[in-house]
């Protein structure tokens, strides 16, 4: 059985169309339709129901799938069984992290993993929007906060702290609150991933579980960057992880403010495909983020 053939199955069906899966595969449209008919044909069955608007598997399709992909991580083992070397590690990687540990972490120490590993290709997605991780065909994705996927795997490496902020032009213009009650005459900055979404108010701890302290606000953004961006020009309190603060703070282009109160400590975990075996490529590129991340986590 050709494993050009499966890759180009498994595309189509984790993407739910042609024209993606040749844009990914580097083919035109045609031929991965064509690709697929054959390999249909080969099996004696059909594996993907096809309209003019959507693609979706069938159930012997969806069972293929699961088989596929455990095949083809296998051959990949296969293919590099007698290159045990670190740089015999080879093919495309695809990973989606958060925009703040992507710049802060991972891409200031890429080129040491790359100089050990020089035969592999990294896709790097930066986003604060929680992706499709099968949909979208990545290998791995490190997600903060809590998890709702199921099917997956997830591998929880820690926690990270958060910290209350406000800019000094805000505390000078609306004073600095010094207990919850005094939060009713400030504001705050709200995050919702997608807009539209609830946003949160501050979250506090009253020593026996956690709660949401209603607050005012003028702005709500859908990215880290807005909304440490909003909160440096002073248009209101924010809870943020610590990561990624530290400098602002030293230099005193944010103070924290309220530290007995904080918000809860956001899980930082490892999600990956359920898959029997893993790529080692996946293995090495998810051990080595665990390695850097770990003196930022507690």
């Amino acid at each position: 059985m050709d494993l050009d053939a499966l890759r180009a199955f498994v595309q189509v069906a984790e993407l739910a169309s042609f024209t993606q899966a040749g844009e990914r595969l580097g083919l035109p449209k045609g031929r991965v339709s064509a690709v697929v008919q054959q390999l249909e044909a080969g099996l004696g069955t059909r594996l993907l129901h096809r309209t003019t608007r959507v693609v979706r598997l069938t159930p012997d399709g969806e069972l293929f799938l699961e088989r596929c992909r455990e095949l083809l991580a296998e051959a990949d083992e296969l293919q590099a069984f007698f290159q045990r070397s670190p740089g015999a590690l080879r093919g495309r990687l695809r990973v989606d992290l958060s925009v703040a540990i992507a710049r802060r972490f991972v891409i200031p120490r890429l080129p040491e993993f790359l100089a050990v590993h020089p035969q592999l290709e990294i896709e790097l997605s930066s986003t604060d929007r929680r992706v499709d991780l099968v949909h979208e065909g990545f290998d791995c994705v490190l997600r903060i906060g809590s998890l709702d996927d199921s099917g997956l795997v997830a591998r929880r490496l820690g926690e990270l702290v958060q910290l209350n902020c406000a800019s000094p032009a805000y505390l000078r213009a609306h004073g600095t609150p010094r207990s919850l009650e005094e939060l009713s005459r400030h504001r705050v900055v709200r995050y919702a991933p997608a807009m539209g979404a609830a946003a949160t108010g501050f979250e506090y701890h009253d020593g026996e579980r956690w709660r949401t302290w209603p607050m005012a606000s003028c702005i709500t953004v859908n990215n880290t960057d807005a909304y440490q961006a909003a909160c440096l020009a002073g248009l209101g309190l924010i809870q943020a992880p610590a990561l990624g603060m530290e400098a602002l703070l030293e230099r005193g282009e944010l103070v924290e403010v309220l530290p007995q109160l904080r918000g809860p400590a956001l899980p930082v975990s490892l999600i990956y495909p359920a898959r029997r075996n893993l790529p080692r490529r996946v293995q090495a590129f998810m051990a080595w983020l665990e390695t850097i991340l770990q003196p930022a986590l507690q």
